[in-house]
């Protein structure tokens, strides 16, 4: 079964002008060069302290003019202060910044194999598809992800009855992604506060090591180059009652995390690479988690399960 989602918490800003990848290439963590209409990216924005602010998805499409221009997909509650922080830096710029949140929805398409031959899409990492003022692409982070797709809202029920693809819930998709251990931006990742390696976002294709200097990358850099990874964010089986975010999480009577993001019987737990390494039961409130440790995810000294 094919299922698709809007994803509400998703939204979009609008970049054009000619001066738009020399502008971004400067500020973000991944290589504004390899977007195409044929490729997408996911990337991150930091703090000048190197500290995750925004996760963001780019791709390029073709407005109702025939203007090439590209799509951030990004926090929607954050995106007017997103638009904000660009505009501080594009001085005179040949740029133009819109937050066209209220016209495009962000969708997700998961499930069986052939939703990729459905979409017109390869089983390749952020590999994007136009279409008619929008984007498919498939999710840059990890392919079992599916796909995400940028429409105009008008379009968006035209096109689930000529995909043929069974609509469900945002909760549905939420739940596939935490079985996958994929954080969603600022809902696992503390603003401010988090650092990238420390939550995936090397392994999930968000940071390119061989670009040129972007805000924040001294403390990525040194973070990796050091070995400093103390603790990461994963994936957890919950057994008893779904925990809140932040959340203390406890072995042996020793705090040794907190939770993130909670839903049924799956979650998102910051945890110290220590305490995972000693196979001992967690304990947050009233449940037990049992930590997954996904394919994709590298942590030395620990073995991956399937």
């Amino acid at each position: 079964m094919t299922y698709a989602a809007v994803l509400p918490n998703r939204g979009i800003l609008c970049v054009k002008g000619k001066d738009r990848a020399v502008f971004l290439q400067g500020l973000i963590t991944n290589d504004v060069g390899k977007i195409t209409l044929e490729q997408s990216i996911y990337a991150a924005l930091l703090s000048p302290q190197g500290k995750f602010q925004y996760d963001l998805f780019i791709t390029a499409y073709e407005d109702a003019d025939g203007q090439e221009a590209w799509l951030i997909d990004c926090d929607r509650d954050r995106a007017e202060a997103l638009l904000k922080r660009l505009s501080l830096y594009k001085l005179h710029s040949e740029v133009t910044i819109e937050n066209v949140c209220n016209r495009f929805a962000v969708l997700a398409v998961w499930g069986h194999s052939g939703v990729l031959d459905t979409l017109g899409l390869s089983a390749t990492l952020g590999v994007a598809r136009p279409l008619k003022e929008g984007s498919a692409f498939v999710d840059p982070r990890l392919v079992e992800l599916g796909v995400r797709i940028i429409l105009p809202q008008d379009k968006i029920q035209n096109f689930y009855e000529s995909a043929g693809i069974t609509f469900t819930s945002f909760d549905d998709y939420d739940l596939h992604r935490l079985t996958l251990g994929v954080p969603d931006g600022s809902r696992d990742v503390l603003v401010d506060r988090g650092i990238l390696l420390e939550c995936g976002f090397d392994e999930l294709n968000a940071i390119d090591w061989k670009k040129g200097c972007y805000m924040g990358q001294e403390l990525t850099a040194r973070t990796r180059y050091r070995g400093l990874v103390r603790k990461r964010l994963i994936p957890v089986r919950i057994q008893g009652e779904t925990t809140v975010f932040q959340s203390p999480i406890f072995q042996e009577g020793i705090e040794v995390g907190d939770m993130r993001t909670a839903m049924k019987e799956w979650g998102i737990a910051m945890i110290r690479l220590e305490a995972l390494s000693k196979s001992l039961p967690f304990q947050c409130g009233n449940a037990t988690l049992t930590p997954h440790i996904p394919q994709w995810m590298c942590l030395p000294s620990l073995n991956k399960e399937e």
